[in-house]
């Protein structure tokens, strides 16, 4: 695997892939190795092998399917360098940072109103939670109205940001939408865990909660990328269809 400091673990395995695929070790249409196998074969990870994966899947190279692994779907060109945006990891990982220590200073200034603006929220993701194809706009506007309630235009600008790379980075993108594949969604009781603690105006366990919430999303992140997990919500909406078929017929 090439020596760079500069380069995250799954950027350096993407690289060593790609130089596989352009040296003709897997023609098109031929299957990866395996998750398991690619992570004792380079000494990393399998999560770094996941986020390496869809890198390359961003990019054309491969296509994950379902039950089954990586294939390759064209081989790069001779002078081809991989492009890496910011992955979900990565971003998700930066909004833990951040977020954070946000939601222990807006604890300090949060008005009333923002607290009563927030129990709305709560409620909203609950009820986007119960659309089969709910979106995250209340989750993105209760994570905005926290760094708003910081009265820090910068922090706000910085976490308003890391909501804008979710969408326009094609990794983070591609990762979330997996995740959503895997019915995975905002959990109510993290947020209200959240707003609980922003009421009593508690930066440390305001800290705390953001802290535990974000880590949850990490682990879902990383749960979402799992065939397994997949392939069960896969089974659990045929169930659903079904139980709705019997039902009208």
């Amino acid at each position: 695997m090439p020596d760079s400091s500069r380069d995250r673990l799954y950027q350096e395995l993407a690289k060593s892939l790609l130089e596989a695929l352009a040296q003709g070790r897997y023609p098109v249409g031929s299957r990866l190795p395996a998750e398991r196998e690619l992570s004792q074969a380079y000494g990393v990870s399998r999560p770094t092998v996941r986020e390496a994966i869809i890198a390359l899947e961003v990019q054309g190279l491969v296509e994950v399917r379902i039950g089954s692994g990586a294939y390759v779907l064209r081989l790069p060109g001779k002078s081809e360098i991989p492009g890496f945006g910011i992955s979900a990891i990565e971003l998700t990982e930066a909004r833990l940072l951040f977020e954070g220590e946000a939601a222990a200073l807006a604890a300090t200034q949060i008005t009333d109103e923002e607290v009563a603006e927030l129990d709305g929220l709560v409620k909203q993701i609950a009820r986007e939670n119960m659309e089969p194809a709910g979106t995250v706009d209340a989750d993105r506007a209760f994570h905005l109205t926290i760094a708003r309630a910081t009265r820090n235009g910068a922090v706000y600008d910085a976490i308003e940001n890391l909501w804008s790379l979710r969408s326009s980075s094609p990794e983070a993108a591609l990762l979330h939408a997996k995740a959503r594949t895997a019915n995975i969604k905002p959990v109510v009781d993290e947020h209200a865990a959240i707003l609980g603690a922003l009421r009593d105006r508690d930066p440390v366990a305001a800290r705390a909660a953001m802290r535990t919430h974000l880590s949850a999303v990490l682990d879902s992140l990383l749960f979402a990328t799992e065939e397994k997990a997949i392939e069960e919500a896969r089974r659990s909406v045929q169930a659903k269809r079904d139980r709705y078929s019997r039902a009208i017929s």
